[in-house]
């Protein structure tokens, strides 16, 4: 596994990287607000139950630090792209889900996003960016 991440990956890795960190950050500044705790658990915890039983306030937190967790990682380039990328193909997945899974977010009996479901349709490029990190590693 290579220690440093090679020069042709540091635009995808901070283009990401620098989104989702800037996500992570404003959520950790709404940490409090329970309107956008209760919001974004209730879209979570609609795809994956398992976070029905969690505190939204709490739940929040954990998915900032997470998302901070990750943009920092994204880019840093002593981060190994491998790793990188796994975490940014993981992340992009779970937020594929909830894309795929709540209603109203797709055409009727399609992938095609609704109006409503293009904010999270267009997180395909955090896949495509993870993927490709994680398969060039892979397969160098």
């Amino acid at each position: 596994m290579r220690i440093l991440a090679r020069l042709h990956q540091l635009p995808p890795r901070l283009a990401a990287g620098v989104y989702i960190l800037n996500s992570g950050l404003t959520k950790a500044q709404n940490k409090d607000d329970e309107a956008t705790a209760a919001a974004m658990h209730g879209l979570a915890a609609g795809t994956y139950p398992f976070l029905r039983g969690q505190d939204p306030k709490s739940f929040l937190k954990l998915a900032s630090m997470g998302e901070i967790a990750l943009g920092t990682a994204l880019i840093l380039p002593m981060v190994p792209s491998l790793v990188a990328g796994a975490g940014l193909a993981a992340f992009a997945a779970g937020l594929l889900g909830i894309y795929y899974k709540t209603p109203g977010m797709r055409q009727e009996g399609s992938l095609r996003p609704t109006q409503d479901g293009i904010a999270l349709s267009k997180d395909i490029w955090l896949l495509g960016i993870g993927l490709g990190l994680v398969l060039e590693e892979l397969c160098d």
